[in-house]
């Protein structure tokens, strides 16, 4: 009866941080969304600006609908959000057979959430801040950031997100960042056909500020490596079972008492650390842990969002 006891409480408290865990990412895509959403419709937009990726082929889309076919649309209201998501629906069913049921479940909700905001948020008739440059730099931030949060709570904005973690699966030398690329050279060579060099130049320095605020909160980009000394068993196996990480252990000795320790090595990214604190406390309150940030892993290390 004391063993299921504990046992019961056990699942009870994992139950327990499994929920706070949900709670705490549903906030960060919500919220990161929203801060998206405030900084592209009242700072970047109203200056005729232009995201990069699927963000920028919806805004260019949207170009094409209002001034080429006049439909009409209601003062404010920009239907980039729309387009977005539309153009995204083959993207969640790329997701899901690719990356698995919960990433594209989570990127669906985000996506949609997102574009509601960006549709709800209402564009200024008269910029906010008339000077170009300060405005890439704080629309950049704003957007950035809030790009960062939706990372950092583990779903993804869509558009390129999804085709970068798909194709970097497949083929490891191609990363999310080289999609990225690619799809921003694909919207600003269109951009620079249609529209004058200066959208073009600012376009880009607003999109430059936008992806350095995104590493800057996005910290799932930190590899770091965590060595553990323990003189407890089962550690490697909870934290094989509970993150999907390898773990390299080998046997040591205490010089000064020469009794046997156990010695696991395993890397991770930097929002993986708090996990794996409390995987190893909740088995053994006495042991050491060296983290050490931004280690560079050449070899089959999966990065994750």
């Amino acid at each position: 009866m004391f063993i299921q006891g504990e046992w019961d409480t056990e699942m009870a408290e994992k139950l327990d941080a499994k929920k706070k865990q949900l709670i705490m990412q549903a906030a960060y895509a919500v919220g990161g969304s929203l801060m998206f959403a405030l900084g592209v419709n009242l700072i970047i937009i109203p200056l005729g600006l232009y995201n990069g990726g699927f963000m920028g082929i919806a805004q260019l889309m949207r170009t094409f609908v209002v001034s080429v076919l006049h439909v009409p649309v209601p003062s404010g209201v920009d239907l980039s959000g729309i387009l977005y998501f539309i153009i995204n629906i083959p993207l969640f069913y790329m997701g899901l057979k690719v990356l698995g049921k919960e990433f594209a479940i989570k990127t669906f909700i985000t996506v949609g959430i997102q574009s509601v905001f960006l549709v709800v948020v209402p564009i200024p008739a008269v910029p906010l801040i008339e000077d170009y440059l300060t405005a890439c730099i704080i629309g950049g931030i704003i957007a950035g950031t809030g790009t960062g949060l939706v990372l950092r709570g583990r779903s993804s904005g869509g558009g390129q997100d999804i085709i970068g973690l798909c194709c970097s699966k497949k083929y490891p030398n191609i990363s999310v960042g080289k999609i990225n690329i690619l799809m921003n050279i694909f919207v600003y060579a269109i951009c620079l056909f249609l529209f004058n060099i200066e959208i073009v130049i600012y376009s880009l320095i607003y999109t430059t500020v936008l992806a350095m605020a995104i590493d800057r909160v996005h910290i799932q980009n930190i590899n770091t490596s965590v060595m553990i000394f323990t003189k407890k068993m089962g550690i490697s196996r909870a934290i094989i079972e509970q993150t999907g990480r390898g773990v390299t252990n080998w046997d040591g000795e205490g010089a000064y008492t020469n009794k046997t320790s156990y010695i696991l090595f395993v890397m991770i990214s930097k929002y993986e650390v708090g996990q794996i604190k409390q995987i190893v406390h909740s088995i053994d309150p006495n042991a050491f842990m060296i983290f050490t940030e931004g280690c560079h892993v050449d070899g089959n290390f999966e990065k994750r969002l």
